[in-house]
């Protein structure tokens, strides 16, 4: 039988795993579902019984949402910056100094952020001195070239409210922009770029996601042959930077909202990589010409008959023998995950007007808007990859 001790310790992990996920947390999303299979798999035969018993998994989901702020509130307060720029580990006393808060509530937090492993603690002369990981280093630092700190102020100043009213988006199977942020739910994109602080804060996390995910996509087919790349919605150019460097004989256009493009190239820095901008709305202008059409994470934010207008649009731009590359979170088939995809569902539920879906949704919709022999590549990471052509 297990013990107590090894099924706390596992349901400890499976909590963290969960909710570095929920977080966007920069773990290699390969290795999070295999130790959330080997999780499952370990604690199949024990796990019905050992939760009547006490519900130690029940307790940390509930916990989850706490871990998460835990590592919001220490970017927003400049935790991971002050500690990266120091070249000693830190008392909470002077971090507290440094940053304007109170000693008792930083040590605390920073003792909580050590348990989860994100800080290291060491004590000299009966202090705490405090020091970040090579990962939050990495990631949540805002000076770092992998930073993910804008995903994660996005997610704790706009997605967490959101969240608040799931229940609502459940009961009324829409967005809660309007019970949120007082903005008409209808035109959840005018809530995302109600302003320009909001609009350049979305473009900071779309940005994130690619420099997580921007290579394996981009490459989960061999995609050499198509000469010209137009990608659709493709914001700060940083998924079409990552085709360029892949397919460096292929030209690559980034087709985008005037205010998008104009953001764009005045706030995000833009690589020596040939991408060129054009500004117009994919629904109601003309798009360019292409071989190959990109949507990444466009396709789930629309209801299917939106989804269909725009593949049949793209259907009758594409060239002859050429194709579109759908990047998404794929659902399986059954239904049964990955939990990745199905908590990004149910943000499109609270954020947005669409869904993910699992790839015979997709190929249907494709071979419904022209398009045939659909691929289809799990990367094993956050985001995958569907090909189809025309």
């Amino acid at each position: 039988m297990i013990s107590v001790v090894c099924f706390v310790h596992i349901c400890v992990c499976v909590c963290v795993c969960f909710v570095f996920c929920f977080s966007c947390f920069p773990r290699d999303r390969q290795t999070v579902f295999v130790c959330l299979s080997f999780i499952r798999a370990a604690m199949a035969e024990h796990l019905s019984q050992s939760e009547l018993d006490y519900p130690f998994k029940l307790l940390e989901y509930f916990n989850g949402f706490r871990v998460s702020k835990m590592i919001f509130s220490a970017c927003e307060l400049g935790v991971f910056d002050l500690l990266l720029k120091s070249q000693d580990a830190l008392s909470a006393q002077h971090v507290a100094q440094e940053l304007g808060t109170s000693m008792d509530g930083m040590e605390r937090l920073l003792d909580a952020l050590v348990g989860i492993e994100i800080l290291e603690v060491e004590t000299a002369q009966g202090t705490a001195l405090y020091s970040s990981t090579d990962v939050a280093n990495l990631y949540l630092a805002k000076g770092s070239a992998k930073s993910l700190h804008d995903m994660i102020i996005y997610r704790s100043q706009t997605v967490y409210p959101l969240w608040n009213n799931l229940v609502d988006a459940i009961r009324e199977g829409r967005n809660q922009y309007e019970k949120t942020f007082g903005l008409p739910s209808g035109h959840f994109f005018q809530a995302i770029y109600r302003s320009e602080e909001e609009m350049l804060k979305f473009m900071g996390i779309m940005s994130c996601h690619w420099v997580l995910d921007g290579h394996d996509v981009v490459t989960a087919f061999d995609l050499s042959r198509f000469q010209k790349v137009v990608d659709l919605g493709g914001c700060t150019g940083a998924l079409a930077n990552e085709m360029a460097r892949a397919y460096p004989a292929s030209s690559v256009t980034v087709f985008d909202l005037p205010q998008v493009v104009e953001a764009a190239q005045k706030h995000f820095k833009q690589e020596d990589s040939g991408v060129t901008f054009q500004s117009g709305d994919f629904f109601s202008d003309e798009i360019p010409g292409a071989d190959l059409y990109v949507l990444a994470r466009v396709i789930h934010d629309w209801p299917e008959e939106k989804c269909l207008a725009l593949l049949k649009k793209v259907y009758e731009t594409c060239k002859p023998g050429g194709g579109v590359l759908l990047v998404e979170a794929l659902l399986f088939e059954n239904r049964r995950g990955p939990i990745m995809a199905q908590i990004f569902s149910l943000n499109m539920l609270v954020q947005t007007q669409g869904r993910e879906r699992t790839p015979s949704e997709y190929t249907h919709m494709l071979n419904k808007s022209g398009f045939c022999n659909v691929q289809v590549c799990r990367t094993g990471k956050s985001y995958d990859a569907i090909l189809a052509v025309r």
